[in-house]
């Protein structure tokens, strides 16, 4: 199975994130956080259930730029 939220946080880590935007839906996730970043995939969504989870991490390296 591939490791999509290890590799997601590893992408965060590694600053390719650019942006980041909650929506109501995309494409059947609702509601869905969307994660923005510099290198293909260049769209990850994440589902409502791990919000919080990123929501630290997000908090986390917004504090440091």
């Amino acid at each position: 199975m591939y490791p999509y939220h290890n590799k997601i946080k590893q992408r965060i880590n590694n600053n390719e994130l650019i942006r980041y935007e909650y929506v109501e839906k995309y494409k059947n996730i609702t509601p869905c956080l969307l994660l923005y970043f510099s290198t293909e995939p260049k769209i990850r969504p994440v589902r409502e259930h791990r919000f919080k989870e990123y929501e630290e991490i997000l908090n986390r390296i917004s504090k440091k730029r």
